[in-house]
């Protein structure tokens, strides 16, 4: 069993003993140090709080005790109930609210959850803001409101409907010629909140032919909820079955978008951005984000159009904050998450949806020639374990000298860039466990493999010398 806490906010296991586990205490303890941070920090003089969860079978325990916590405190909760996470985060802005808790473990199994906290544009939390969250949390310094001055709850169902109606008010997002298109495409929403959202937005964008997987919202995932390969097979035969024209998976929160061709074969997460930046760009000069460990292709797409590509740490508040800088108009992370800044600045999959269907309608190809149309790359995945002793930030210093004469960074880990052939390699060191995750991308996946074998036999030299 399992309580991790970060800055990015708590998440853990369900039951068994507080401070090892997802708990009521835990709970209350987490919720009571954000309250008192909001108050301190409330930019916009609200009461107001939004919550919302995804169907996870410990979702509505978790509501109830966070709903109840915020009122002890004095705030105004908005309970929007059943919804994805970029909902809540579009809600806490379209209510002015002073912040927002979402209860969702995203892509973890069905016996964890989670809070994640947003700030009153209803953004992540920086790391400083998260940092002061958890010392107020260890600090038990809690006071709650007397009796005049405890919240008022009051709920909002089906908010996504609101955030379906901004969607469809996106400039970019051509009803009229999705509906002329009569697309077939099916769904997996992995019994969690797509399931709601999803074909409401399909439909408002005149969709009929709906092959629906897995849209019981019940928290009872059907196969492992992160949007990978591995767990889709079942998606890739129905759409096989039914000749659809394209398939779209999201996990439990809905803000990650994987995307299936025609022929049941994977479009591959981290080529979501690429095609949605390929027809925004196409529609809207501007700058993209990704972060550090996301392919090179929207950096080869952006420079298409003449643009600037930047990248970002990981994390999506990290690459908002990049985007913010460098006035991105369309950005965020290698693990199907989009973020377009002309609907809010969140991961959000109803967006993506919107603006792929809209490609699909402009250039009338089939997806997998649409995937074929942009630069093909593999990234390799690894890892390296290590002593709990090992200084591991000395070991990607001297990766970074031994590899002096190439373009680095290190906002985050270690990145190497080899300019010549187009590939790369990013060592992260993780926050919880001694290990070095090793990420490297090329043109043909044995490559990739090869440049991620020679970064471990480099780390294991440099332990032996």
């Amino acid at each position: 069993m399992t309580l991790i806490k970060s800055i990015s906010g708590i998440r853990g296991t369900i039951g068994d003993c507080p401070g090892n586990n997802f708990t009521p205490i835990d709970i209350v303890k987490f919720t009571t140090a954000y309250g008192i941070w909001v108050k301190e920090n409330n930019k916009n003089n609200s009461t107001k709080i939004v919550v919302g969860r995804d169907a996870r079978l410990s979702g509505k325990m978790v509501e109830n005790i966070v709903v109840s916590t915020l009122m002890a405190l004095g705030f105004d909760v908005i309970n929007i109930g059943l919804a994805t996470t970029p909902t809540t985060e579009f809600a806490v802005a379209n209510e002015k609210a002073a912040g927002g808790i979402i209860i969702t473990a995203s892509h973890n199994p069905k016996n964890w959850n989670a809070l994640k906290l947003l700030n009153h544009k209803g953004e992540f939390l920086n790391a400083a803001e998260g940092s002061k969250i958890l010392e107020i949390a260890e600090s038990e310094n809690f006071r709650y409101s007397d009796i005049e001055n405890i919240g008022k709850s009051s709920e909002r169902k089906n908010y996504e409907d609101i955030h379906i109606d901004s969607i469809l008010n996106l400039s970019l997002v051509n009803i009229d010629k999705i509906k002329e298109c009569n697309f077939k495409v099916a769904i997996d929403c992995v019994n969690s909140v797509g399931g709601i959202a999803i074909p409401k937005l399909l439909n408002r964008l005149g969709i009929t032919n709906i092959f629906e997987l897995y849209c019981t919202p019940d928290g009872n995932f059907p196969h492992n909820p992160e949007p990978l390969p591995e767990n889709l097979t079942e998606i890739s035969k129905l759409i096989k079955e039914k000749k659809a024209d394209v398939g779209f998976v999201v996990d439990p929160d809905v803000d990650r978008l994987a995307i299936i061709c025609e022929d049941g074969t994977m479009f591959g997460e981290e080529y979501t951005l690429v095609a949605v930046s390929d027809y925004v760009l196409s529609k809207t000069p501007g700058n993209t984000v990704s972060n550090l460990s996301s392919t090179r292709a929207l950096r080869d797409i952006t420079e298409k159009y003449g643009m600037i590509y930047n990248s970002a740490a990981v994390g999506e508040v990290n690459v908002v904050e990049k985007m913010k800088e460098t006035k991105a108009v369309i950005g965020g992370e290698g693990n199907g998450g989009v973020i377009y800044p002309e609907a809010h600045y969140g991961r959000d999959a109803l967006v993506g949806i919107a603006l792929f269907l809209s490609l699909m309608s402009e250039k009338k190809q089939k997806v997998s020639e649409i995937k074929k149309s942009y630069p093909e790359y593999f990234i390799s995945k690894n890892k390296i374990e290590l002593d709990e002793k090992m200084d591991i930030d000395k070991i990607l210093i001297s990766i970074e000298e031994k590899y002096k004469i190439y373009p680095t960074q290190t906002i985050d880990g270690l990145k190497i860039e080899f300019p010549d052939t187009k590939e790369w390699v990013h060592l992260r060191k993780s926050n919880t466990e001694p290990i070095i995750r090793i990420y490297s991308e090329s043109q043909n996946p044995e490559n990739a493999d090869n440049l991620a074998k020679q970064i471990m036999e480099d780390i294991k030299g440099y332990l032996k010398s």
